[in-house]
């Protein structure tokens, strides 16, 4: 049984199809990897995914259940969380504050609940030492940090990651993966949108490639990086 389905979704902004007819299906406790060259509509899918964008044709079903017209907010509370491409904390509000209001409005808990969440949250991504900082005085690594800790405080099953390791270091980007690899290993789902490739093929099982905004080619990642359509269009390799 799927935890996410696609069924036949698009998006269009006047003339431009920036998701046409898209399907595709996620199993509960899979990483699915999403490549695509810039502008091929990886943002949209994750933004129809999670509610920001209303799909204008297609069916998207989580946990059996038709998500298709249900607002962001209440698709959060199903279990859906997501992390953007830049970091959009509080940037006023302390790294503390920011989980405790995630868990309160995203994952519906009560401020007791909130408050325990956020520790545990704050132990699990390495930001304990950070709890009293303003969230904007971060260092973009725990910012990306904070980014992951806000969407998991929601206490989400569905996990959207969007570019998270963009911008770090390969020594940061590999702390990263660990990390991921840890929430992997508690059984929540991800999705994750990745350029920095060597990264995401170190966690996904599987990989989705859009171009234009319709499907490349999905499979195991070793297949798909071998695929020759896929190294033409997205490494820019002429096979």
């Amino acid at each position: 049984m799927s935890l996410l389905t696609l069924h036949a979704v698009s998006k269009s902004y006047g003339a431009l199809k920036v998701t046409d007819n898209i399907s595709l299906s996620v199993a509960p406790g899979e990483t699915l990897g999403i490549l695509g060259p810039n502008g091929a509509g990886k943002t949209t899918l994750f933004n129809l995914i999670s509610g920001d964008t209303k799909v204008d044709a297609g069916r998207v079903t989580f946990k059996g259940i038709d998500m298709t017209s249900v607002p962001p907010h209440l698709r959060c509370r199903s279990g859906i969380g997501r992390s953007y491409q830049v970091p959009q904390p509080f940037s006023n509000m302390s790294v503390f504050e920011n989980l405790v209001t995630a868990a309160c409005f995203g994952g519906g808990e009560t401020e007791t609940q909130a408050w325990e969440t956020a520790f545990d949250v704050l132990q699990q991504t390495g930001l304990i030492q950070f709890a009293n900082q303003a969230a904007g005085s971060l260092t973009l690594l725990n910012r990306k940090r904070l980014e992951l800790a806000r969407a998991l405080a929601t206490k989400p099953d569905l996990l959207l990651l969007d570019e998270i390791a963009g911008g770090l270091t390969e020594h940061e980007a590999q702390e990263l993966v660990e990390e991921l690899k840890r929430i992997k290993n508690t059984g929540v789902t991800m999705i994750w949108i990745e350029h920095v490739v060597h990264a995401l093929l170190s966690v996904a099982d599987r990989l989705f490639v859009i171009n234009f905004g319709q499907e490349l080619a999905q499979g195991l990642p070793q297949e798909v990086m071998n695929d020759p359509e896929v190294k033409r269009v997205y490494m820019g390799m002429e096979v």
